[in-house]
């Protein structure tokens, strides 16, 4: 299967279907793009999924909302880094991991981007808690286990963006992270999934988090302390990695409890995870569950 850009998406007009296929736009950031109401137009392939995207059928399709690359069920189990950049360690006053820093979160995280509303929990509102973390993310494309560093990226189908949202007051009061950060929905990616021959050495790229326009992170991944081959192959040690598993690779400094005034999520707020070039914008816009 050869592509650059992929996107799953329900086509305008049309609420009964999705949809996979690349933006015939190259260069067209689609997360910013639907997100100011324009029409992004896409070839169609024959597949399904992004894991069998198929071929181009010669149709073409205009987004209506922009689905997360995988489903629920072809994730599983999110695998989640934590503490992996530098200066995010510095300002939380942690030491740096000489091993990878895993924790988990249930397929139930997984959620799709703007226009669907990213939850803030009932009791992570009481306690004024919700922090954003822009994270880069990697989908592995076929069954991964015991592989070495060399190995690992031909494991790798491509990478999107996601946003990984976490109650501090959770997270603080326990030794373990899942459940401060596994809530339903509390891991949305997207927009589109960038193979990883566009990508190349994702030393290139360069993350942004922005809360209602003002920018808040900001990092080349440069600063990753564990390389995306360290990590696949770490997790992979006597563990399968099954096709379409989500591994997302840690946040850079600027998290939200780490500012003074601290920069938390509230209802109404809009949070762009931005990663560039190729991946483009993540567009959240929290919503108190009721």
């Amino acid at each position: 299967m050869s592509f650059s850009r992929l996107v799953r998406f329900v086509p305008k007009g049309d609420d009964s279907k999705v949809l996979i296929g690349e933006p015939i736009d190259s260069q067209v950031d689609v997360g910013a793009a639907v997100r100011k109401g324009g029409d992004v137009e896409v070839n169609v392939y024959s597949g399904t999924s992004v894991l069998d995207a198929g071929s181009p059928t010669g149709n073409k399709a205009i987004i209506g909302r922009i689905l997360s690359p995988v489903t629920a069920q072809e994730a599983g189990t999110i695998r989640c880094i934590g503490l992996n950049y530098k200066k995010h360690a510095e300002e939380a006053k942690m030491s740096i991991p000489e091993i990878p820093t895993l924790f988990l979160k249930p397929a139930t995280a997984l959620a799709d981007p703007y226009p669907a509303p990213t939850p803030i929990p009932k009791h992570t509102i009481e306690s004024d808690s919700a922090d954003y973390e822009s994270e880069l993310a990697i989908i592995i494309g076929k069954d991964c286990k015991n592989v070495s560093e060399a190995e690992a990226l031909d494991y790798v189908l491509g990478y999107t963006a996601s946003n990984d949202i976490s109650s501090r007051a959770s997270q603080f009061a326990q030794t373990q992270w899942c459940y401060s950060k596994g809530f339903d929905g509390s891991c949305p990616i997207g927009p589109v999934l960038v193979s990883k021959e566009v990508i190349g050495d994702v030393g290139g790229l360069k993350v942004r988090g922005l809360k209602n326009g003002k920018v808040v992170q900001e990092s080349p991944l440069t600063d990753l302390i564990f390389s995306v081959q360290e990590i696949i192959s770490f997790l992979s040690q006597g563990t399968t990695l099954p096709k379409g598993t989500v591994i997302i690779t840690g946040t850079p400094a600027g998290v939200g409890f780490a500012k003074n005034p601290k920069e938390l999520l509230h209802d109404g707020d809009e949070f762009v995870v931005e990663i560039l070039p190729h991946i483009g914008s993540l567009y959240n816009i929290m919503k108190n569950e009721q």
